[in-house]
């Protein structure tokens, strides 16, 4: 009863013209559509599009902004066999975890999963069943302030070192010309979901491994790993205002599209909204890879992107399922590029002239988001969750100055040897 009043709470209904499409009775199809960037309004505008193609009806329900919470929150629905939301969007690590909670999409898809990207196929097949169609894909990219890069004489970072310093020259400099509240770097290290994407990249581009690796082997515990954090812990209070230790992705871009820091890590959602006519940083904006962790070190980025499942307790899969491929379906995914600067799953899109006019790293940055780091969730399984919570507070103790990265580590390891015990 109580998930159903919050869910009912929550939902706000479109209803399309009864009888369209072959449908003998009109279905009603509750959706979580996301809640960062465009993709909210984005999603409802194509669901609403469905609702008036097949007659069918489309709640929306609104999920909480941070993905630690929201995976919280569909774990107690799903594991109360509530078919109050038939169509969840679901991130790319916890196919693994939710997939026994989710209907196989095959029966629905006349094949369409053939064009999205097959890695990503691959890992929204649960023992076999295509429990999710892929939405769109991320990986965390670099964005910064090209005109204050130019008019202090520096160059785009390549590694963290770089951008360390290019960062405290042009944060003191802008300050002094009577910006007090500019800021070098800004992140997202609040202790959630998305601390675990920004540090494992730290770790990774400096050599320093996946926390756990395909062999289901703990790695975190080593000396490049050790000054991939200590280096991050040096950003707090200095670069970083003290504040990013609560920092999600839009409390970052808020201050970055106000003008007030010179490089921003973030997901690709951000660049259409800097570039937005109301942005006071609109055509000031250059977008990369993140830096590598020092000269021997590598670019990377964490892979992200969301995919859309169906409850297998949904009372309608047929119309969920329905609704899913023309969400994620090739027009669909053009709009959001186009509109939102989410990058689709089917590769097509990334030659598509459209597409590129009105995000131009798509096509330059191919590589880093075909190439991106994956965080533990096949090696870990179900266990992943506990894994992600255990990394992203020691990393955040780490940055928030309660312990030295070394110490941190020493003691996340053990942790993660209790989680593990005989086996993942």
């Amino acid at each position: 009863m109580g998930i159903r009043r919050t869910l009912l709470g929550s939902a706000v209904a479109v209803a399309g013209m009864a009888g369209v499409a072959g449908y003998a009775m009109a279905a009603e199809v509750t959706v979580v559509c996301g809640s960062v960037g465009q993709g909210a309004k984005l999603c409802k505008g194509a669901a609403t599009e469905w609702a008036k193609e097949t007659g069918n009806t489309v709640k929306f329900f609104a999920a909480p902004a941070s993905s630690t919470e929201q995976l919280a929150l569909y774990q107690q629905i799903l594991s109360s066999g509530s078919s109050d939301i038939d169509v969840f969007q679901i991130d790319v690590i916890w196919p693994g975890i939710l997939g026994s909670h989710l209907a196989d999409l095959k029966p629905y898809s006349n094949g369409a999963e053939d064009m999205h990207f097959q890695p990503i196929v691959a890992n929204n097949t649960y023992k076999g069943k295509l429990v999710a169609m892929p939405w769109y894909t991320d990986a965390g990219l670099l964005f910064y302030r090209k005109d204050l890069l130019e008019k202090h004489g520096e160059k785009a970072p390549e590694t963290w070192g770089d951008l360390t310093a290019s960062a405290k020259k042009i944060q003191d400099a802008e300050r002094a010309a009577g910006n007090n509240k500019m800021w070098g770097f800004v992140y997202q290290a609040k202790a959630y979901e998305g601390l675990t994407c920004d540090a494992l990249e730290w770790v990774d581009s400096f050599g320093g491994g996946d926390v756990v690796n395909a062999d289901g082997d703990i790695t975190i515990n080593n000396e490049k790993a050790v000054k991939a954090l200590s280096l991050a812990a040096s950003w707090t209070g200095t670069i970083a205002p003290s504040g990013v230790l609560s920092y999600q992705e839009e409390d970052a871009r808020g201050v970055f599209q106000s003008g007030n820091a010179v490089f921003m890590r973030n997901w690709p959602y951000a660049w259409s909204l800097g570039q937005a006519d109301d942005s006071p940083i609109k055509g000031k904006i250059g977008v990369m890879a993140l830096p590598k962790g020092g000269e021997d070190g590598k670019q990377t980025g964490t892979l992200g992107g969301w995919q859309l499942a169906v409850s297998k307790y949904s009372k309608d899969p047929e119309a969920a399922a329905s609704l899913v491929m023309h969400l994620t379906s090739k027009k669909s995914q053009k709009q959001r590029a186009i509109e939102g600067s989410y990058n689709p799953t089917i590769a097509e899109l990334y030659s598509d002239a459209d597409v590129l006019a009105a995000s131009p790293f798509m096509g330059q940055l191919k590589d880093t988001f075909t190439n991106a780091v994956a965080r533990p969730s096949r090696a870990t399984g179900s266990n992943y969750n506990k894994v992600s919570n255990a990394f992203y507070n020691a990393v955040h103790d780490v940055l928030s100055g309660k312990t030295e990265a070394e110490a941190s580590l020493a003691k996340l390891e053990k942790n993660l040897k209790r989680i593990k015990r005989k086996g993942w």
